[in-house]
């Protein structure tokens, strides 16, 4: 994996992009491994009083004190994949900060999305890091500020990185939309620290 480092392509503070830190190849391999590997879950949640399953699938891999949910459940926690882990320890060398869990997010076309939310969750701290690496077809990433409303759209490559930090999750939220037209798949880890459940 390369560095991460800034997109030429004007982003909001706290938001960092890198479109190449995995090889094509590593990508495409990387991409179907997990599609084939990882135990995948579709937890129901709760919006606007109306409750089903979430318009993707998902898969939690944590340290074991580590537990994670939103939207009043809890995910099921997944050890961490060798291929996983190596990625999440380079990671962590780059960034010198511990990053102890993974989401990994599975669109299985354009009609799978992410709606408007931010990573502002108590257990990831006040300045949370948040690490996306993205595999498979490309995908809109819609960033919205919260006071302004002002949205920039970031194409998500195969083998590419966004970091998010500082102050992002306070200020801005983020979405991935449909695009009916894809018919592709595409996976999404992001990896983040939280906090450790008191014992």
């Amino acid at each position: 994996m390369q560095r991460p480092n800034a997109n030429p392509q004007q982003l909001p503070n706290g938001f960092s992009y890198q479109r190449m830190t995995l090889s094509a190849q590593k990508s495409l391999n990387l991409f179907y491994h997990l599609q084939q590997n990882l135990p995948w879950q579709q937890p129901s949640t709760t919006v606007y009083g109306r409750t089903g399953p979430i318009p993707r699938l998902q898969c939690f891999i944590s340290d074991n004190e580590i537990e994670y949910g939103y939207s009043h459940s809890k995910l099921i926690i997944e050890p961490w994949p060798v291929v996983l882990l190596a990625m999440r320890e380079r990671l962590e060398r780059h960034l010198k900060q511990p990053l102890n869990s993974l989401l990994v997010n599975y669109y299985r076309d354009g009609c799978d999305t992410m709606g408007w939310h931010s990573d502002d969750e108590i257990e990831l701290g006040p300045k949370p890091t948040i690490v996306c690496v993205s595999l498979g077809a490309e995908r809109v990433l819609k960033l919205k500020h919260k006071a302004t409303n002002k949205v920039t759209d970031l194409k998500l490559h195969s083998g590419s990185t966004l970091i998010m930090h500082g102050d992002s999750q306070r200020d801005y939220q983020h979405a991935i939309p449909k695009q009916t037209t894809l018919a592709h798949p595409r996976i999404s880890l992001t990896f983040r620290y939280i906090l450790p459940t008191p014992s």
